[in-house]
């Protein structure tokens, strides 16, 4: 018997007025695997990303995970994943070490020891006690990849995460990535950067 991807997205339709955004969108990520989804501007990668993430419903199709329409399994599914836009979003009067606590609070009971390996990870451990509005937009990046690996999730959605990142921090990204998939855990990554890691499939959108 054929095992049930994690996450699989059933022909989804998305229209804008009277644009048709998403036309007909189907694939599968199974554990171990990353998608890399790519575009021109305009083919919808922000809309699927947040149809999959759950903050946009389609107006046709489905998203499963585990074999469950993520309707059903609301809670389950967001505790499952982990998801970062374009933007890192971050309070600016917060400092780093306080984003991580009040975001990744929200998902699970985290201690500050956690959170600080989550910074060290991704080399920003000096930055802990910061406010996010005196940080780099790299800093800044680095910052919403800790909250990402400290919210300990199976499912990571990534949109173009090797935005503002310096070549160091691009190799420190791809070998997350590399780390997480290799593990068994999922990533869909939305990028105009090349992905081509191992388990890595490509998946177009067309406009």
């Amino acid at each position: 018997m054929r095992a049930v991807p994690g996450l699989r997205v059933d022909e989804i339709h998305v229209w804008r007025g009277e644009r048709h955004v998403l036309r007909g969108v189907s694939f599968e990520v199974s554990p171990g695997e990353l998608l890399h989804v790519s575009g021109a501007n305009g083919t919808g990668k922000t809309t699927l990303l947040r149809v999959v993430a759950g903050l946009l419903r389609p107006d046709h199709g489905v998203v499963h995970w585990q074999g469950h329409a993520i309707t059903r399994v609301r809670s389950e599914y967001h505790s499952a994943l982990a998801y970062a836009s374009h933007e890192p979003a971050l309070k600016s009067d917060l400092t780093a070490f306080e984003n991580l606590r009040f975001m990744v609070g929200l998902k699970r009971r985290v201690s500050p020891g956690e959170l600080l390996a989550s910074l060290n990870r991704t080399g920003v451990a000096e930055c802990a006690d910061l406010p996010a509005r005196v940080l780099s937009a790299g800093q800044r990046r680095r910052v919403a990849m800790a909250r990402v690996l400290a919210c300990r999730a199976s499912l990571w959605l990534l949109y173009e995460p090797y935005t503002n990142l310096d070549t160091a921090g691009s190799h420190l990204l791809s070998s997350l990535l590399d780390e997480h998939v290799s593990t068994g855990g999922l990533a869909l990554v939305v990028a105009h950067h090349e992905v081509s890691l191992a388990g890595t499939r490509h998946f177009g959108l067309n406009a």
